[in-house]
């Protein structure tokens, strides 16, 4: 799987997938600069009103699972659970997690490597649990020195937090320059 994504692809499977896992490149690629990155207003707003904790890899396990169910064209199936479980034992995968008190109200889970940081898939159970740790993501990125969020592919909700899309040579560009560490 590491090498995979040190190639800029990323993995999706099906229930019904008996072969390997499929890799994917997608061109355009939608990333967030962590530079460039922004917590629209209203959500900002949101965090002081809710004042979510936000924690990484207390509850790594139930994360992969809130993300894999209830979905249509599941891609997040339990043979990539367990791979993202093996990368969380090699310190590589983690969960950002939107807690209110005892109840995890939202979460994310992506890959750390070098610059990069990936956000795979997300869910939430409360509202705005979701862009709680989309905000977490962002500002756990800026603390520590990653400089590119590969969100994969465009939709409303990552572009309000400053998603950008780039063309794959752009990206295979980039994705270099952020692995050399």
């Amino acid at each position: 799987m590491i090498a995979g994504y040190h190639a800029g692809l990323f993995p999706m499977d099906s229930d019904d997938d008996v072969g390997p896992v499929g890799w994917y490149f997608t061109d355009p690629r939608a990333v967030i600069v962590t530079a460039d990155a922004r917590i629209p207003r209203t959500v900002a707003r949101m965090l002081r009103r809710r004042a979510y904790d936000v924690r990484v890899d207390t509850a790594f396990g139930e994360v992969l699972r809130a993300c894999s169910g209830d979905r249509d064209g599941v891609w997040l199936t339990p043979r990539l659970i367990g791979g993202y479980e093996a990368l969380h034992d090699l310190g590589i995968a983690h969960s950002i997690e939107a807690w209110d008190g005892d109840v995890l109200a939202g979460g994310l889970f992506g890959i750390a490597i070098d610059g990069l940081m990936t956000a795979e898939s997300m869910f939430h159970r409360l509202p705005d649990g979701g862009n709680a740790a989309i905000a977490g993501l962002i500002g756990i990125a800026r603390i520590n020195g990653f400089t590119l969020i590969d969100v994969q592919m465009e939709s409303p909700h990552v572009m309000r937090f400053g998603a950008n899309l780039i063309s794959a040579d752009a990206y295979t560009a980039l994705l270099a320059e952020v692995l050399r560490g």
